[in-house]
């Protein structure tokens, strides 16, 4: 994952800087140190969550072409620079990612160091949101999914944590938790008329399963698709509120899920450690990976054929974030009540699932 533009101690969050150019590079820095300003800088092109926290974003033309193609969210508060007077390309470039501003260096120096004073905070689209999915039925997805979302409320990862059940026909993520019988909205009540939904009545309005956490999950006997536009107001309004959105893709396909995808800041692929698993990982990795750079895998045991995690990442190509065994006793527990999160296996996945995505200094141990 690409790094994190978080507040500290130390005075604002840092500006991120995305430039090709060496000499351009050593111009903002130098007017950054006059401004009094961090900055953090970064190899383009950029993930979502970085782009998206960040008080202000600062790109050449050659940066600003790469971070277009990767299709970044619009956002206030992103400035091109060149060396000396833009051209048209320079005007084409500001143009597509959206900049506000194109600003000439060294002579308007003085224009960059007034976006640093207006962009002292951090954006305020702070929310992050994760997307669990598997080769199939039965890998595992949804329970992680769930068990992290739990884990963000219980930790205080977030303010607050929507999880949200992207698979209609799955049986329901409520049902998972242990919450069926609790008021509130599911996917067939909930009805966006303009494309936009409020995060403050969409908390208040869904199933609860503990202190911050709301679950928006599919019915039973009253499935349907999921409308891809609805999908999109509920992940944008959450993290727009600076939630935590936890999504269940599973191994679900449809508009709905590619809209998940791509706002995701982080994909997590579920595997269990077997040979068809892994053999049907390979399709779903590429996949993922033509929508999202973004990825992680999760290995689960038990592996009857002692298949390592790291064997299992090297064959996917994708970053191992944790492999771990069988949770005892847990299918047991999900069938008398619900789950609840205890120390072991699946809470230590929920646990390396989330630091990916924590400053390092808000790590959680064990």
């Amino acid at each position: 994952m690409d790094h994190d533009a978080m507040p500290t101690a130390g005075g604002p969050p840092a500006v991120l800087v995305l430039i090709r150019d060496n000499r351009l590079r050593e111009e903002v820095s130098r007017v950054a140190a006059a401004a009094g300003r961090r900055i953090d800088e970064v190899e383009p092109p950029v993930g979502r969550h970085p782009w998206a926290v960040a008080p202000l974003v600062v790109l050449d033309t050659t940066a600003a072409v790469e971070c277009a193609a990767a299709g970044p969210p619009r956002r206030n508060g992103v400035v091109t620079v060149t060396d000396g007077e833009p051209d048209l390309a320079d005007w084409q470039a500001a143009a597509v990612i959206g900049a506000e501003q194109v600003i000439a260096l060294p002579d308007a120096a003085v224009d960059l160091i007034e976006k640093f004073a207006r962009y002292g905070e951090q954006h305020a689209d702070g929310g992050i949101v994760i997307a669990l999915a598997g080769p199939g039925g039965g890998a595992g997805a949804s329970t992680l999914a769930a068990a992290t979302a739990l884990r963000s409320a219980t930790a205080g990862f977030r303010p607050h944590t929507v999880l949200v059940d992207g698979v209609p026909h799955g049986g329901g993520l409520d049902l998972l938790l242990g919450i069926e019988g609790a008021p509130g909205l599911r996917w067939p009540d909930l009805v966006v008329d303009d494309g936009r939904v409020a995060a403050a009545e969409l908390h208040s309005a869904l199933p609860v399963a503990g202190a911050g956490l709301s679950v928006l999950s599919c019915g039973r006997g009253r499935t349907g698709p999921i409308g891809a536009a609805a999908v999109h107001a509920v992940v944008e309004a959450a993290r727009g509120a600076g939630d935590l959105v936890v999504c269940d893709v599973s191994s679900e396909r449809g508009p709905h899920i590619d809209r998940i995808l791509d706002a995701a800041d982080l994909v997590v692929l579920v595997v269990p450690a077997r040979l068809r698993a892994v053999a049907a990982a390979q399709t779903v990795a590429e996949w993922i990976a033509r929508r999202n750079p973004n990825r992680g895998l999760v290995v689960r045991g038990p592996a009857p054929g002692n298949l390592r995690g790291h064997e299992i990442a090297a064959v996917l190509e994708l970053p191992l974030l944790a492999a771990v065994r069988a949770q005892p006793g847990l299918a047991a527990r999900l069938e008398r009540g619900g789950l609840r999160l205890r120390r072991g296996p699946l809470r230590d996945a929920c646990d390396a699932v989330l630091a990916v995505l924590s400053p390092p200094d808000q790590r959680r141990a064990g």
